[in-house]
C-alpha cells in the first residue's frame, strides 16, 4: 500500500513538473513573438509560425515549429491526458504487475504525443503553402478573417455530431472498461496511440479553431485547454462537449459578421 501511494505521488508529481515546464516555455515562446508577424490586407496579422525567420532554411523552420507544437500540446493535453493515465495505471495495477508501471505509462503517454507530433508535421506545410497564396493575392487575404469565422462555426457544429460523442466516450472511458489489461510496452504503446488518435479526432474542431486564429495567440490556447479539459473531465462531458459547441458556434457567427461589417 505504501509503495503504491508512494508510486501514485511520483506519478502526479513528474506531470505537475513537466505541465509546469511546458507551460513556461510554451508562455516565453508567445511572449517573444507577440510582437512579432505581418500585416495582411483584411486587417489581420498573418503569425510568424509560418514563416522562416531571417537566415533560416525551411528543415530548420518545421523542426523549431515542430518543437513548439509538441511542447504546446504537451501544456494543453496533459490536465486532461493525467487522468487517463491514471485509469491506465489502475487497469495495469489489477494484474498485479507493478514494478514497470513507471515505464509503462511513459510509454502511454509518448505514443499520445506521438499522434499530435504528426498532426503537427501536417499542419506545418498546409499552414506555410497557404500562407504563400495569401502573401500572393491580396483578394484571398481580404478574404481569411470570414473564413476564420467560418472554421469556428464549423469546429462549433462538430462538437453536436455522434462522431464527437463516440471519441469523447473513448476519451473517457476507463482501459478495459472494468478489465484487467495487460502489462506489456506492446499493450502500453498501442493504448497510448488508440488514445492520441481517439484525442486528435475528438479536438479536431477545437484544434483548428487554435490554427486558424492564431497557433501561438494564448488566449486562444487557454480556451481550448480549457474545453478540452472540461468536456473530458466534467460528470457529463457529452453535455458539456454541446455547451462548448454553442458557445463556440456564437462566437463564428460574430467573427462573421464583424469581418463582413455588420453590426
Amino acid at each position: 500500500m505504501a509503495s503504491e501511494r508512494a508510486s501514485q505521488l511520483a506519478f502526479l508529481g513528474v506531470a505537475a513538473l513537466l505541465f509546469a515546464a511546458s507551460a513556461g516555455v510554451t508562455i516565453g515562446w508567445c511572449a517573444s513573438m507577440s510582437a512579432m508577424g505581418m500585416p495582411m490586407p483584411g486587417g489581420w496579422t498573418m503569425s510568424m509560425a509560418w514563416m522562416r525567420m531571417p537566415g533560416q532554411t525551411w528543415p530548420a523552420a518545421a523542426a523549431s515549429f515542430l518543437g513548439m507544437w509538441v511542447v504546446m500540446m504537451v501544456a494543453m493535453m496533459l490536465p486532461s491526458l493525467v487522468p487517463m493515465l491514471g485509469r491506465y495505471r489502475q487497469a495495469v495495477g489489477r494484474t498485479g504487475e507493478t514494478r514497470h508501471l513507471g515505464r509503462l505509462t511513459a510509454l502511454v503517454g509518448v505514443g499520445y504525443f506521438l499522434v499530435w507530433t504528426v498532426f503537427g508535421m501536417a499542419a506545418f506545410p498546409l499552414g506555410v503553402a497557404l500562407g504563400a497564396v495569401e502573401m500572393e493575392e491580396p483578394a484571398l487575404a481580404r478574404a481569411v478573417p470570414i473564413a476564420v469565422g467560418v472554421v469556428v462555426l464549423i469546429a462549433g457544429c462538430l462538437q453536436f455530431t455522434a462522431w464527437k460523442g463516440r471519441h469523447l466516450a473513448c476519451c473517457r472511458e476507463a482501459p478495459g472498461r472494468g478489465r484487467t489489461l495487460s502489462a506489456d510496452a506492446g499493450t502500453a504503446w498501442r493504448h497510448g496511440l488508440r488514445l492520441g488518435l481517439h484525442c486528435s479526432s475528438c479536438c479536431a474542431g477545437l484544434t483548428a479553431i487554435l490554427l486558424v486564429i492564431g497557433v501561438m495567440d494564448l488566449r486562444a490556447m487557454a480556451g481550448v485547454a480549457a474545453a478540452v479539459t472540461v468536456e473530458r473531465l466534467a460528470p457529463a462531458g457529452e453535455r458539456v462537449a454541446r455547451v462548448i459547441g454553442v458557445v463556440v458556434v456564437g462566437a463564428g457567427l460574430f467573427l462573421i459578421a464583424r469581418a463582413a461589417g455588420v453590426g
